[in-house]
């Protein structure tokens, strides 16, 4: 015949612990599924007011005046290779996807939005950084940030 016998129950800080871990695994699996409908939902609109990215985390409004406008330009990666980033500071970097700052092979401090390396428009800042994006079609962009 056998006897079973309780162990002296736990205090309250194991169940604490768990419902801390929940949350944070929660949290985390929201901030993925965010990040992952930003990856297609990311545009860029021109106004009168600068250049707005929307639909992704680092997204923001980088202001006309700050942007240079004379250097600016569309540029394939695979060639330009000194404006690839090759250091994520501060970002997202998935498969076919890189958002946020980046510091780029000639060491210069980046705002990047890439999903395709070949058709991207380079725009430098006069706030310490530049901005690369991924666009269909950047010299239809570039045009407009003209003014054209």
């Amino acid at each position: 015949m056998s006897k079973e016998f309780p162990i002296t129950p736990a205090g309250s800080g194991p169940f604490w612990v768990c419902v801390g871990l929940a949350f944070l695994m929660l949290g985390l699996t929201g901030l993925m599924v965010y990040l992952a409908v930003g990856t297609q939902r990311t545009r860029v609109e021109v106004s009168p007011a600068g250049l707005r990215i929307r639909g992704d985390l680092y997204g923001r409004l980088v202001p006309r005046h700050a942007l240079r406008l004379e250097v600016a330009m569309p540029v394939d990666l695979k060639e330009r290779r000194d404006l690839r980033p090759v250091l994520r500071t501060n970002g997202t970097g998935l498969p076919g996807y890189a958002s946020g700052w980046f510091r780029l092979r000639n060491r210069e401090k980046a705002l990047v939005f890439l999903t395709e390396p070949t058709s991207v428009l380079y725009v430098p800042t006069t706030l310490g950084y530049s901005v690369l994006l991924s666009l269909e079609n950047p010299e239809e962009v570039l045009a407009a940030l003209r003014g054209g």
